[in-house]
């Protein structure tokens, strides 16, 4: 079966093209009965518009674009990112627009999709993430002049509509709880060192633990993943000093942790107490559970969401900072061994 066609509506409702034209674009120039009739007969033949023919009458796509510069196999385990697009679709589906999600192997190829669907009227408006300092991809999304909600702190997100949260209120809340509980020597395994969020929790970390007099806190860099967590943990676990406790910059890599910690002959939290930031289920299910630093992450998404259709449609918007994570604590934390 071919495609229906607008000349198709036309024959079955006795009109001319432009008449269907006009009625499928919401533009005067029908009656309400003749739109009526139409609307119903191009739902009844399963038409569905053109995405170049939109683009070039200036109708909305009524589609927003987010381009992720992640492994593909990455996002079959992060909880963060299943969670953010649950968030954001669950707010275009309310509106009636869709998302669309492309994975990319570097920013380049990123900004080449979001040139190439603002270009050709596939989207809308797109949702920037992993915002690092100094970033060109800002730059070029304010030349472009597409409607942009970026996820990352607003000191560089330019122009953009920033959606945030404070990582340095609960980076602080997590070191005084372990301080709290007697901890000296506490590392942290951080994410990406040129993500603009990674830096402000190197930073928060750093702080706090030179405020609570913590001389040996360390931080190690990974890529996310649970590879990365794992080994890094080894490293910890087999040095001279160490930890008694290590703070994680995701579920999977606490998760990776924790079967280190156990693969060592460590118990959780009698030798070793963990932390993961995220608390998606992955956190609740291993045992011991794990202490984790809890938000609404589809929320999250959905704030970015409903932000970007405001900006679509042209009304006034601010940027929007999200409630900072809390801690949650539980069975991976206890005082430190004697």
């Amino acid at each position: 079966m071919k495609r229906p066609t607008i000349a198709d509506i036309a024959r079955q409702a006795g009109v001319s093209k432009g008449a269907v034209s006009y009625a499928l674009n919401g533009q005067p120039g029908v009656s309400a009965s003749t739109r009526e009739r139409i609307l119903a007969i191009a739902e009844e033949i399963g038409w569905r518009p053109n995405s170049a023919a939109r683009a070039l009458n200036g109708a909305r796509a009524n589609t927003v674009g987010l381009a992720l510069c992640r492994p593909a196999r990455f996002l079959g385990v992060e909880p963060f990112f299943m969670g953010l697009i649950s968030g954001i679709e669950g707010e275009l589906a309310a509106r009636s627009y869709a998302l669309m999600l492309q994975v990319v192997g570097n920013h380049d190829e990123e900004m080449a999709v979001y040139r190439r669907w603002w270009g050709e009227g596939r989207v809308d408006g797109a949702i920037l993430v992993d915002l690092h300092f100094s970033d060109s991809r800002v730059t070029e999304m304010e030349s472009m002049g597409m409607p942009v909600v970026v996820l990352g702190h607003p000191s560089e997100s330019g122009s953009l509509l920033p959606v945030w949260s404070d990582d340095g209120i609960a980076v602080r809340e997590t070191v005084e709880y372990l301080a709290a509980l007697g901890h000296r020597r506490v590392a942290r395994v951080a994410g990406l060192p040129k993500l603009v969020h990674t830096v402000l929790r190197d930073q928060a970390f750093a702080e706090v633990c030179a405020d609570l007099g913590l001389t040996e806190a360390l931080t190690v860099h990974t890529d996310y993943t649970g590879e990365e967590g794992a080994r890094a943990t080894r490293r910890l676990l087999s040095s001279s000093s160490r930890p008694t406790a290590v703070v994680y910059d995701n579920d999977i890599m606490a998760v990776a942790g924790l079967s280190v910690a156990q693969e060592m002959r460590l118990t959780v939290p009698g030798d070793l107490s963990i932390v993961a930031w995220d608390d998606s289920p992955l956190s609740q299910v291993v045992r011991p559970p794990l202490t984790a630093l809890s938000r609404d992450i589809p929320a999250y998404g959905a704030h970015a969401a409903r932000r970007l259709l405001s900006l679509i449609a042209g009304e006034r918007v601010t940027g929007f900072e999200d409630h900072a994570a809390r801690l949650t604590p539980r069975g991976s934390t206890a005082p430190p061994p004697a």
